[in-house]
């Protein structure tokens, strides 16, 4: 039988084996073993010493897409940071220009309800500014025409009805009292919000909820008792405005109008706002007459006009961005930004009207602000807990 050639592991080199009788692989010489061992230390000597000494060279097209990667995984975090920056600073305008819309609204309108004591008439020209500004937004594509479905003006008319309503009844009281006074009354709203809840969505309050809207109530009556120009039509109408706002939030809920229709808020108070004119603009002139004429125009103090037409465009612009405000926060953010946007419009009403406020007016209006914080954050805690309720 011929020798086979067996290859010595480790070694790299071949060795020649014996196969005996018996057929057992024979040793090979220890004089191969020894300079096989010894060749096989000097080639991983000299192997390691290369490899710590030569360089790794890449063709040029891996380096450059190496480099390529490493550039964009260094720039990823400052991206994601200048992204979040101009998130946040966006964000800050938005609030600046909702309160700044605020302000100029509630003083221009009470400068214009003064030369002009039409509310209603006041109320149909703003809802027309702010179908002007829809249309356009639509048009010119800044804002995405919605498609709506043939039975969701059906839907929306009573919302449309009641939107009417209470803006109506806010432009009466802001003609009847100061806007301070308006505007500590409307702070209210949560009371409103859990009555009208609990009569017509099954809504229990929670403890917390509940204990929230004293100091809401004691503020408001407070302020109320302490107001020089307080007089029952305007306390009343506020108080109406109030009823009218809540029971269309509370409507919107129960009949589901979004998933209806299709829109989202911005275009669901947009299509609002164009309906509740072309229901209030016949009503206004029934009622009030036409009231805006070219001698009526002439009459007006100087910069009314002007005040009329910024006044129109603010109210429908505050409305608005807080839909826009809405969209990229939290509910209870947008809450807690609504209290400070009432504390901001009386604080700026007080200063540009001059109006005498008494201690007592000053606790309770800031007792009833402090009461609607407490209750966002009671609405907050609550909501957590049904939600970690319903996932168990």
């Amino acid at each position: 039988m011929s020798p086979a050639v067996v290859r010595l592991a480790g070694s790299g080199l071949p060795s020649k084996c014996v196969m005996g009788p018996s057929r057992r692989l024979l040793p090979p010489p220890t004089s191969l073993t020894k300079n096989s061992a010894m060749r096989t230390s000097v080639t991983s000597i000299a192997t390691r010493k290369h490899l710590e000494i030569s360089p790794i060279r890449l063709p040029e097209r891996k380096r450059s897409l190496l480099c390529n990667a490493s550039a964009v995984a260094a720039a990823a975090p400052a991206d994601e940071s200048g992204k979040d920056w101009q998130a946040t600073l966006k964000l800050g305008l938005l609030f600046a220009v909702w309160y700044a819309a605020n302000v100029y609204f509630n003083i221009y309108n009470k400068q214009v309800l003064k030369a002009f004591p039409y509310p209603m008439t006041c109320t149909a020209i703003q809802f027309g500014i702010g179908s002007l500004i829809a249309c356009f937004m639509w048009l010119t594509g800044i804002m995405k025409r919605p498609k709506i479905e043939p039975g969701a003006f059906r839907a929306i008319s009573p919302l449309a009805c009641i939107h009417v309503l209470g803006n109506v009844l806010t432009n009466v009281s802001l003609r009847a009292v100061a806007p301070s006074f308006t505007h500590t009354v409307k702070a209210a709203e949560p009371l409103f919000s859990v009555i009208l809840s609990s009569l017509f969505l099954g809504s229990q309050p929670t403890l917390p909820v509940v204990a929230s809207l004293l100091p809401i109530v004691a503020g408001v009556v407070l302020a109320s008792t302490s107001e020089l120009s307080f007089n029952w039509t305007g306390f009343i109408a506020a108080l109406g405005s109030n009823i009218t706002f809540q029971s269309r939030n509370v409507l919107s809920k129960k009949f589901m109008l979004k998933g209806k229709a299709g829109l989202d808020n911005i275009n669901l108070f947009s299509i609002l706002t164009i309906m509740s004119f072309f229901i209030l603009a016949p009503l206004a002139v029934v009622l009030e007459g036409v009231q805006l004429t070219p001698a009526a125009i002439q009459a007006f103090p100087p910069g009314v006009l002007f005040k009329g037409v910024v006044a129109g465009l603010t109210f429908h612009a505050y409305q608005q961005i807080s839909y826009m405000i809405l969209q990229r926060v939290t509910p209870v953010t947008h809450a807690v930004g609504n209290c400070v946007k009432r504390i901001v419009v009386i604080v700026a009403s007080v200063i540009a009207f001059n109006t005498p406020v008494s201690g007592q007016n000053a606790f309770g209006t800031a007792l009833a602000i402090a009461g609607v914080f407490l209750y966002s954050q009671a609405k907050r805690s609550g909501d957590k807990k049904e939600v970690k309720a319903a996932a168990a």
